[in-house]
């Protein structure tokens, strides 16, 4: 059986993402709206009822706006951008996240597609403090590094570009200093914790890939958890998971471009037992596990197929 998915917005960095994943599958029609109708409001509104899946790659706003054009109760909806991710009547699309999670998006006619630094620090700390090994209302930190293709064209070009608007050829730039980032919510609601973490997000010379971590002070904690039992419940929680492994923690670097071009999501302990003190460390890549290929890995759960049909292991 075959089903029929129109990407709103597929002509964006994920949104290309997402068609080259799904290019060639005889198990899915992708429906394509020619160059001179892509802004045409009534068919863009046309092609988003006309089809079994809807995927938007698209600012928050115009999410939205697509959202409330879809009519048809028969047509369910995988949503890129930031617009839902903390809405109450939309399921959270991190399959791995929580036990039942994978079968509540299989479920879904709404999904939410996770960003890019929550699914790195989500991963770490989720079950952590399911487990009890990490404090609920313990003041988190979150310290995280992208690849320049996360800022979408207009960043590429700032990067590639050197006829481009602010066009740099710096090699770490910080930014979200004002401690309001968009991911915070979603992050402080998935986590479920009482503070919001103070983010420290960067964006780095490199087209793609992700490092995202987390330090954790064991010894300040009432539970003192050992390095091995950190890691012991990640490796439980992910044991059946193909795109998520647990890695030791013994290597002297972990390099951003570790899961680069893949669908993966590779998760560390790393710890100084004399000290109490540990970090958590997840490499991804912000197009693949972080974007793209999450929203390929929803569709297949939500469409009956192969969870990992299409990705990069």
């Amino acid at each position: 059986m075959s089903v029929r998915v129109f990407i709103d917005g597929a002509v964006g960095t994920t949104g290309l993402e997402i068609r080259d994943r799904l290019a060639g599958r005889s198990e899915i029609e992708l429906l394509v709206l020619a160059e001179a109708d892509r802004k045409d409001a009534a068919k863009r509104e046309e092609a988003l009822n006309a089809t079994d899946f809807v995927i938007l790659c698209l600012p928050d706003d115009a999410a939205r706006d697509a959202v409330a054009m879809i009519v048809n109760p028969n047509v369910r909806v995988i949503d890129a951008s930031t617009a839902h991710r903390v809405a109450p009547d939309w399921v959270y699309g991190f399959a791995e996240l929580e036990p039942g999670q994978l079968g509540a998006i299989a479920e879904a006619t709404r999904v939410s597609n996770p960003g890019c630094y929550p699914t790195g620090f989500l991963a770490l700390v989720r079950p952590l403090i399911r487990a009890g090994l990490v404090p609920h209302d313990y003041p988190l930190s979150v310290n995280a590094v992208s690849g320049y293709s996360g800022g979408g064209k207009s960043m590429i070009a700032e990067f590639e570009d050197a006829g481009a608007p602010g066009y740099t050829q710096t090699a770490f730039r910080n930014y979200g200093l004002g401690l309001a980032h968009k991911h915070v919510p979603e992050m402080q609601k998935h986590a479920r914790i009482v503070h919001p973490p103070i983010f420290q997000p960067a964006v780095v010379h490199t087209y793609r890939g992700m490092l995202v971590e987390v330090p954790l002070p064991l010894h300040a904690f009432t539970r003192r958890p050992s390095i091995e039992a950190l890691e012991n419940a990640l490796r439980d929680a992910y044991k059946d998971c193909p795109l998520v492994r647990v890695l030791p923690g013994d290597g002297a670097t972990v390099t951003i471009e570790e899961d680069a071009g893949t669908d993966r999501l590779s998760l560390r302990v790393f710890g100084n037992a004399e000290t109490g003190q540990a970090r958590l460390v997840a490499t991804l890549d912000n197009l693949g596990k972080g974007a793209a290929g999450a929203a390929v890995q929803n569709l297949n759960i939500m469409a009956g197929f192969d969870p990992v049909a299409g990705l990069v292991l």
